[in-house]
């Protein structure tokens, strides 16, 4: 997993500089290719080291997730590109609901056999793409490649110093590590505090990606036509600490189904985030400002494990001085609350503006 993350994050701005340089459709259709090479090394790989090179390939390959919120906003204009890039978090729901209940029976066949379906899938998913996927990026558009800007480090460091981004870019990547708590230790804290079977484990992972699915696919949609990405933003953010918040010491094991609904509201959160960064960036920054997000999330994939996990093993493990399997969720909401400040500060300071401007 951290080969899979490192990569991610060192690779996310060059696939976005690389998109801006050549157009979407050609980085989105090497990747799937590359992707489905992958997974059928991985289907006849008989040694260790082969199955973590072939992770990090993975974890290159997966980078691409900055050019598709990149093509989305190319196609989508800046009032709908939240909404849209919620469809991208709906995807992931989706996977997360059928990858883990397909990967299961086809291990049936054998420990090589999802692997085989992932590559064909790949495949298709590469075939389609190359007969129906246009270039949404004209080349009037696309701009030269700086490789020295593609470094991840610099291209956060620049990034920060964007003026109205920086704070949106900090809520972002804070809110990632705090949401992160569910893949990190969901599974063994629902042994821990609820007692539950592989089986049943299995059952509420499946509920989990259904409710991301509902609320990035379906009620962002809806809470953004009422709220604006701002109010969408803030009702997110509340949803999240509230579902966190009931898992620290839940009274049974009815709240681990009890929260989704509010879990599914807290998932606007992230793409109402992106939208907003995205509607303010220029339109030929779609693409850097996406590899840098897409760099935050393989931060995120490499801190969550770690300060979730070491905080679920501290608080459960013999002796510890406090028996609390929900402590991690304590410290996620509290980083809900810390990632909603710079947000408070900027909406503060836009309203600020637009009083100042209707005095004069």
């Amino acid at each position: 997993s951290f080969s899979y993350a490192g990569m991610t994050f060192l690779l996310s701005p060059l696939k976005g500089g690389l998109s801006a340089r050549y157009g979407r459709r050609p980085v989105l259709l090497i990747s799937l290719g590359a992707l489905c090479l992958d997974y059928i090394v991985m289907s006849l790989a008989h040694t260790l080291w082969l199955l973590f090179l072939t992770r990090i390939v993975a974890g290159a390959c997966a980078a691409t997730y900055s050019t598709a919120n990149a093509y989305l906003a190319d196609i989508s204009p800046p009032e709908k590109r939240a909404a849209n890039f919620g469809l991208v978090g709906a995807g992931f729901g989706i996977g997360f609901v059928l990858g883990p209940a397909a990967g299961g029976l086809l291990g049936e066949l054998g420990p090589r056999a999802p692997f085989v379906a992932a590559a064909i899938l790949a495949g298709l998913n590469m075939l389609f793409g190359l007969l129906v996927l246009p270039e949404s990026l004209p080349k009037d558009r696309r701009r030269t490649v700086d490789l020295s800007r593609l470094d991840p480090f610099r291209a956060l460091r620049d990034a920060a110093r964007l003026p109205g981004r920086a704070g949106l870019l900090t809520a972002m990547a804070v809110y990632s590590i705090a949401h992160s708590v569910y893949p990190a230790i969901w599974s063994y804290y629902a042994l821990a505090q609820f007692g539950w079977s592989p089986g049943q484990i299995g059952i509420s992972l499946a509920a989990v990606g259904i409710a991301m699915a509902f609320g990035q696919g379906l009620a962002i949609r809806w809470m953004l036509a009422r709220f604006r990405e701002r109010g969408t933003i803030l009702i997110g953010m509340a949803a999240n600490v509230i579902s966190m918040a009931v898992l620290i010491a839940p009274p049974g094991g009815w709240v681990g189904y009890a929260f989704l609904p509010l879990l599914g509201v807290g998932t606007v959160t992230g793409p109402a985030i992106n939208g907003l960064m995205s509607a303010r960036a220029p339109e030929d920054v779609q693409g850097r400002l996406q590899g840098v997000v897409g760099s935050l999330q393989g931060v995120t994939s490499i801190v969550a494990p770690l300060l979730f996990g070491g905080v679920f093993y501290l608080t459960t493990t013999p002796g510890a001085p406090v028996h609390l399997p929900g402590a991690a969720f304590a410290i996620a909401a509290l980083l809900v609350v810390l990632s909603s400040l710079p947000i408070l500060a900027m909406l503060r300071g836009a309203d600020a503006g637009r009083t100042a401007q209707s005095k004069r």
